[in-house]
């Protein structure tokens, strides 16, 4: 073998050491932030499916049809789910990103105030900050 292929076990072992070495503080710190902007998120879905006057009112402000409110809290939903589950959390950190990219896009759209921008954007943080510091494998990538 090449010494371009050729793995040394320490490098590996190396790596291995590194990617599963988050402390108990870290873990739950991040389990902590994911709960909560879930929480959020939980309730944001679930307000959309049972569409109260001012859910209404706010989708139609942002130039939405009252028709797409349900369709969007059940993506919601579903992206959030994705983001609990350790198997397919970091998908659902994709998705929830993408769906506050578009919240952002709507707050832009209508001129919104700078605190209506800002929130969906430091949401997105909170998701991946919970996410690195409660996942061994993301935080390997990084590391």
């Amino acid at each position: 073998m090449s010494a371009m292929t050729q793995i040394d076990a320490s490098d590996f072992n190396h790596y291995q050491a590194r990617s599963t070495s988050i402390s108990r503080g870290q873990t739950w710190t991040g389990r902590v932030l994911s709960g909560l902007v879930s929480a959020f998120f939980v309730m944001d879905g679930g307000m959309k499916l049972f569409k109260p006057a001012p859910v209404v009112q706010a989708t139609l402000q942002l130039g939405y049809p009252e028709s797409a409110i349900v369709g969007i809290g059940i993506v919601l939903l579903v992206c959030t789910v994705l983001y609990l589950l350790p198997r397919t959390s970091t998908l659902g950190a994709v998705l929830l990103t993408g769906y506050l990219g578009g919240a952002v896009a709507s707050q832009i759209r209508v001129s919104a105030p700078w605190f209506n921008i800002l929130f969906a954007v430091v949401f997105g943080c909170v998701v991946w900050a919970g996410l690195y510091l409660r996942d061994s494998r993301l935080r390997s990538i990084f590391a």
